[in-house]
């Protein structure tokens, strides 16, 4: 047997779900309008997106086993990092021939990632050791080395500054 009490507090349930109901369609009904009118937008200039085209000039031959993950070219070379655990190197190639000209091996516990090359220097990171490395140029010669707090990925140098990525978006 239902209360007098027991049917108030449903009827107070009751409206509640209807308040909460009509706020729900309320904010659905105006996220629905700003997304007509997102969509409805032109972007600025040209409607009809830019269509790249690329023609293959020449093509290199390249060691098929090299898992590279940096690469820079200069002064007619590829210096290339290589990656995997107990495979790693820095390599000097022959960008006509595909011919490894100089190597560098990482100690195995290190995963070889990005590389760019800062006066006659080569700054090399490695993925999850917080590891990084700087070599001569010329030798390979291991000058120093530092550590940093992220995973270490992409590198690059734009003439005054090292840009480095670790992976995450943002």
């Amino acid at each position: 047997m239902f209360s007098i009490f027991d049917l108030a507090k449903v009827v107070t349930r009751m409206k509640k779900l209807r308040l909460i109901g009509i706020s729900m369609l309320a904010t659905f009904f105006v996220l629905g309008l700003v997304m007509v009118v997102v969509l409805n937008e032109k972007p600025v200039g040209s409607s009809t997106p830019i269509n790249y085209t690329y023609e293959v000039i020449k093509t290199y031959p390249h060691d098929s086993d090299a898992f590279t993950e940096g690469l820079v070219f200069s002064n007619g070379f590829l210096y290339e990092s290589t990656g995997l655990y107990g495979n790693s190197s820095l390599r000097r190639v022959d960008l006509e021939t595909g011919q490894v000209i100089q190597t560098h091996r990482l100690p195995d516990q290190f995963f070889g990632e990005g590389i760019a090359i800062v006066n006659n220097t080569i700054v090399q990171l490695t993925w999850q050791s917080h590891s990084g490395f700087v070599y001569d140029e010329n030798s390979f010669t291991i000058l120093k080395n530092f550590t940093y707090q992220t995973e270490g990925w992409g590198l690059t140098y734009n003439g005054s500054q090292l840009i480095m990525s670790d992976g995450p978006a943002n």
